[in-house]
């Protein structure tokens, strides 16, 4: 037995994450994490337990086998999960956000120092927004006297400031001052795109050594496994048997600004009946966005709700073209769309309503046409492209698949990233 506990200490590397959205299984949304943390149970040398929140940041009321408890421990995958206490008002407001947010930190902070598993830990990775759990991540590495990682997954406080999310100006400060804070204390930073890098070291004065590049990647597993679903079945429920099929999945939010899909699907309502558009999620806008579209009497939008992970994958196959859509900000210019690597999996060509690296990424890969954010116009010229040269639609989808292939699979990026953790150790 003793020889048992002196091989699992010596060989076994313990991971605790802190992720307030870990995905339920088959739940809809970010899977990033969770497609990493399946990657690596398959390695036998790795432990991983995760903290995370009781609701997603889509959701809107809590499951009932959550409710009143400071937290609910769960197998998932062979993974430990703690879910720990949200606030229920968490998506009504941005008070409620707030309150949520900094509910979670208490919860899981809580649940970190006296509930987890008594195992020695060997590094804590966070994974932010929101950047609140970094107050989480950094006490849990203080008091068990650890490194811990800190993710980017995108530059808070700026992308809130810049949709006008947050306008206080007080919170706004703290806020800066947090963030300054953490990227001093973390051992490692992982940013998802490379001008987050370019960000933390020319705005922000962090030490470029300290920082990795891990981005979002391709589910090839779930694309491959669903290459020759027959999607007339599903076009068929939702009559649109007939249809050019642009699709949006993802959030609902304000940073969206999915309005400016139902202006392109007005103009073009009368001008080409066979185009329609799917939306596929949920987010604090969307019931806006449903009104705003029987305002405008569109019969060419479809709003779905969110379907599990591995559904998803047969929505993408069933559209003719896919889009990735953000406001028009310079922060967002930082970004890549989260979805945008699934449709790449899927080898479908892309529209991007996103300038900056996202636009570079898609020209790079010539896996589609860029469409100028927040103008209708450019879109519903730019979807016509597609509709009246689909020997191009292909090609596109072709080289996605191979560019995402080659420089975006998850489980090659999941092993580099254990790389890294383990040069810090």
């Amino acid at each position: 037995m003793l020889f048992f506990y002196f091989y699992y200490y010596l060989y076994f590397m313990n991971i605790l994450l802190l992720h307030q959205y870990y995905l339920e299984d088959n739940g809809s949304g970010g899977s990033r994490w969770n497609e990493f943390t399946k990657s690596w149970n398959q390695n036998k040398d790795l432990n991983i337990t995760v903290l995370s929140g009781v609701i997603n940041y889509t959701d809107t009321k809590i499951p009932k086998e959550y409710k009143n408890k400071l937290f609910v421990k769960k197998k998932q995958n062979d993974i430990d999960i703690y879910r720990c206490f949200v606030y229920e008002g968490y998506n009504s407001n941005f008070l409620g956000r707030l309150i949520g947010y900094f509910s979670f930190v208490i919860s899981s902070l809580i649940v970190g120092l006296f509930y987890i598993d008594k195992k020695k830990y060997d590094v804590i990775i966070v994974s932010s927004p929101p950047l609140f759990i970094g107050i989480t991540g950094y006490l849990l590495s203080f008091f068990k006297k650890i490194p811990f990682v800190f993710e980017i997954r995108d530059l808070w406080p700026e992308s809130a400031v810049d949709t006008g999310v947050v306008k206080n100006k007080f919170i706004i400060y703290l806020s800066y001052k947090l963030e300054a804070f953490l990227y001093k204390k973390a051992t490692l930073i992982n940013v998802l795109t490379p001008a987050f890098k370019k960000s933390l070291v020319e705005q922000k004065n962090v030490n470029p050594d300290k920082i990795i590049y891990i981005p979002n990647a391709s589910d090839f597993s779930l694309s491959d496994k669903y290459a020759d679903f027959n999607c007339d079945s599903l076009k068929e429920q939702f009559g649109l048997s007939n249809k050019f099929i642009v699709s949006y999945v993802g959030a609902h939010g304000v940073a969206n600004k999915l309005e400016q899909i139902l202006e392109t699907a007005n103009y073009l309502k009368d001008k080409n009946t066979a185009i329609h558009f799917l939306l596929i999620g949920q987010g604090m806008k969307k019931d806006t966005l449903i009104a705003y579209s029987q305002k405008l009497h569109l019969t060419n939008v479809t709003f779905i709700d969110p379907v599990p992970k591995e559904e998803i994958f047969k929505y993408i196959l069933m559209s003719d073209v896919c889009t990735s859509v953000l406001k028009k900000c310079d922060t967002f210019k930082t970004v890549y769309s989260n979805k945008t690597f699934d449709y790449m999996s899927c080898k479908k060509p892309i529209l991007m309503a996103i300038d900056g690296v996202s636009r570079e990424l898609i020209e790079e890969a010539q896996c589609g046409i860029f469409v100028e954010p927040e103008n209708h116009l450019d879109f519903a010229e730019k979807v016509l492209l597609y509709y009246n040269n689909k020997e191009l639609m292909f090609e596109h989808g072709r080289n996605g698949y191979i560019f995402a292939k080659t420089n975006f699979d998850r489980i090659k990026l999941a092993d580099k990233y254990i790389t890294e953790i383990n040069a810090i150790l």
